[in-house]
Formats: C-alpha cells, structure tokens, sequence
C-alpha cells in the first residue's frame, strides 16, 4: 500500500509558497518544514491546524540552518551539532502538534541534509539519534544509507519516491534549488511504474530501482496541485486509506 506525502507549510513571514489548503485534499502525509529552511512559528502552527481540519498525518521537515538558501546547499557540520540541530526543530513542530492533540508521525530530512544523509554515514546515524527520541518512522531513498542505517539503528524505514523530480543514472536525485513545472500525466505515469516495478527512468535513459512505499510532492514545485491529483488518481487503487 501507499501514502503521498507533500513538503510543505514553507511560507515565511508575508512571504508565500505553495497552495497548501488545495494540496490537503490529495495527499495523506503533511512533512512541515520546522523554520530553518522555511517556516516559521504561526505557518507552522497554521499547517498543523490546517492538516488535522483534512484529516492528513504530520510529520517534521528539518533541515540544515539555511533559510537564506532553502537548505538546499550542503555545509559541514559534524554528528552532534546536527543531532541537537534537528532535536530543535523537531521540538519546535511537535509542540504545535501537542497544542492541537495530534501526534507526530515521522521525521523527513529536507533537501541537501536529504542528500546528505543518502550517503554519508555520520549524518545518516545523526538523523538517526534524532529519531531515537521521538521514536517515529524515518523517510528516505531505498538502498542508500537512509535504509541501511535507520533500519540498522532500529528505526522504521518508509521508502519514498518522488513524482516532480528526477533521478540520475546512479539511482540519486537530482535536487535543485528551484523546481520546475512537470507534466502531471507523466509524473501520474512514473508513478504507477515506481509502485508496480520499483523501478523509474533516470535522465541518462536506464532505468534505476526505487522504493515507493511513500510518493512525494513538493509544494513549491509550480504546478504541484495538478500533479497531486494526477498522481492520485493514478495509484488510487494502491493507497492507504486515511
């Protein structure tokens, strides 16, 4: 069975991103950025409130302390740093969730920590010692350090993929700063391949294997509500009921 998920609730300030209330109605999964890539203390609050109003699940987004970069640029940071820098945000998003009686349901590096922990193992393990204390599922890529060190650690592992965006000939993702629009017939199409084969088409031509326990969309990705849609539609008959 599936869920979609959405990264989302990333509106800072008076700035604005993505149509979160028109996503609500076709994802399962809410992962609310926790303020350090985006986000602040009343959008986090909002999205909260406005996921429990549709009946969708809560988890984190934390990410490395880049807001000025969407924590899509890598930086150094060594285990424990790290550790205390998720444990923060992590903290921050389940107090909201405790305000408003819903628990928190997993933990979803954001952008370049994503990519980092795919493949370095002192971040995988501190995304991993954050999880020891919430003792929630881990989001994160099949085959890569995600899977091995979460499951190793004792961790649920939930297998992602992602319907807006793609994939190298090696199997990772191609992480941008900005998304662009995708056509969601396709997107719908490569999902229902990644459910039924576990497989996808890199941008090389061959075909890499996947994990799609869990299929993403991301907010700000232009056209993203359309490709909501498509996509459920597509794998209605594979989701997980709410």
């Amino acid at each position: 069975m599936v869920v979609i998920n959405c990264d989302m609730g990333e509106a800072y300030g008076l700035y604005k991103m993505g149509d979160d209330k028109a996503l609500m109605p076709h994802i399962d999964v809410a992962n609310v950025a926790c303020g350090f890539h985006a986000s602040d203390f009343n959008h986090m609050r909002q999205t909260v409130q406005l996921a429990k109003q549709f009946g969708v699940k809560v988890g984190a987004h934390p990410s490395l302390p880049d807001l000025q970069g969407f924590g899509r640029r890598e930086m150094k940071i060594d285990r424990e740093e790290l550790t205390n820098c998720l444990l923060y945000q992590i903290g921050a998003l389940k107090a909201f969730l405790d305000a408003e009686g819903l628990p928190l349901n997993h933990i979803k590096p954001h952008g370049a920590l994503y990519g980092m922990a795919a493949r370095s193992e002192n971040i995988a393990e501190a995304v991993a010692d954050a999880a020891d204390v919430y003792k929630v599922p881990l989001l994160g890529m099949k085959g890569t350090l995600h899977q091995m060190v979460y499951e190793r650690r004792g961790h649920t592992f939930v297998a992602e993929y992602y319907a807006d965006l793609d994939y190298n000939a090696d199997g990772s993702l191609i992480i941008t700063r900005e998304h662009e629009a995708k056509d969601p017939a396709d997107a719908a199409s490569r999902c229902t391949r990644a459910v039924n084969e576990g497989k996808t088409r890199s941008v090389a031509g061959n075909d890499v294997l996947v994990g799609a326990d869990s299929i993403c969309i991301h907010s700000d990705t232009p056209n993203a509500v359309a490709i909501a849609h498509a996509v459920r539609e597509a794998v209605r008959p594979y989701l997980t009921a709410r």
